[in-house]
């Protein structure tokens, strides 16, 4: 194998495949990137079995092909070698069948390689029919959903995120049973027949990294695995085993208190008043809503309080003083883009609501902290 191409499409290929390599791989091949020169163009191929990701650059993008071949390279250079080359051309040549020398003009590497015909063979299926998702739309229902997931390993099935696809329609939730993010979508047509499934959460956030316009992706769902094929990107991922919590219940339709406030003031207050709970547990603050007043505030023993206020609208002028993780409600309020955003609530042990005023495909919920 021997070519010459530009840095900044084989930087933008490593990039991307990269992604799939993982410190815990206990197969040393699964370390390297396997190089597959063929008339196609570049296959980059990296893996650490639960998910794969391969690319291709195609020949008409490489400059020059001597001869085709492939290679293993170890992933824990190659990135920096091709990232600080001090040429916008760079020559790959395998040498001896299991060494490959990196180089320009004004330098060279003489790496040490595994035989490609030691990698395993990842097959990348694909379905007659897949499901296509606009680019910058399923990277919003990602960014809207995926920060709810559970780190905790003791309820594996919500470390995921779960795409329900009924007909023309898309439901995907993420819980980590204390709060929850819920985005609907309209597909652009129905899928041949219903289906549900929960992608790891770690490896939907490497995908959404990948995506960067609008162009389709097309979904290939088998019963263990999911095939994203995003332009000459192809992302597998294995899927999570197990059934996903009805969470349809969870959200309220009906509610005693419905409060329009100002997102960026709502969001400053609490960002403020929570200062003095960092590094605690929770992060609680707590919300005072007198008649059209709100009143922010926490308190640390060791460090005092803070208060901060807000005008808002409400249809109940009754009191309600409710406590609730100033994390979790400031990662819900990202997610939101109006100027001005709603709170639902019932009562200050029941779930906290948060949602757009005009857009009813995203929904917010924070279960309230007793602080008694």
């Amino acid at each position: 194998m021997k070519f010459t191409i530009e840095k900044n499409i084989i930087l933008e290929g490593l990039n991307n495949v990269i992604k799939a390599i993982s410190t815990k791989n206990v197969i040393p091949v699964l370390n390297g990137i396997k190089f597959e020169l063929t008339q196609n163009g570049l296959y980059l191929t990296a893996s650490d079995s639960e998910l794969t990701i391969k690319v291709l650059i195609e020949s008409k993008n490489i400059k020059q092909i001597h001869n085709y071949g492939g290679i293993i390279i170890q992933s824990k250079y190659i990135l920096d070698i091709v990232r600080k080359m001090p040429s916008d051309l760079i020559n790959f040549e395998v040498i001896d069948g299991l060494k490959i020398k990196i180089y320009t003009e004004l330098n060279q590497y003489n790496l040490n390689c595994l035989d490609i015909n030691d990698y395993p063979d990842v097959k990348l299926e694909e379905n007659k029919d897949p499901i296509i998702i606009n680019g910058e739309i399923f990277k919003s229902i990602i960014n809207q959903t995926v920060f709810a997931i559970s780190n905790q390993e003791l309820r594996p099935i919500l470390t995921g995120v779960n795409f329900k696809f009924t007909k023309d329609l898309l439901e995907t939730v993420a819980t980590d049973s204390y709060r929850l993010a819920k985005k609907n979508i309209k597909l652009a047509s129905e899928v041949e027949k219903d289906v549900e499934i929960v992608i790891p959460g770690k490896n939907i956030m490497e995908l959404e990294r990948i995506i960067i316009d609008d162009n389709d992706i097309e979904m290939h769902i088998f019963n263990n695995k999911v095939l994203f094929k995003y332009k000459n990107i192809n992302f597998q991922t294995n899927l999570l085993s197990g059934n996903y919590p009805n969470t349809s219940n969870l959200i309220p339709s009906e509610f005693a208190y419905i409060i329009k406030v100002n997102k960026k003031e709502f969001n400053d207050a609490i960002d403020r008043a929570a200062l003095l709970t960092q590094g605690k547990d929770k992060n609680i603050v707590k919300m005072l809503l007198d008649n059209t007043k709100m009143t922010i505030n926490s308190y640390a023993s060791e460090i005092g309080k803070v208060e901060e206020q807000l005008t808002v609208e409400t249809n109940n002028m009754d009191r309600l003083e409710i406590s609730f993780s100033s994390k979790y409600m400031l990662e819900a309020l990202k997610t939101l883009q109006e100027e001005e955003v709603l709170l639902l609530l019932n009562s200050d042990v029941k779930p906290l609501i948060i949602k757009s005023l005009t857009d009813e495909s995203l929904i917010q919920l924070i279960l309230p902290i007793k602080t008694y």
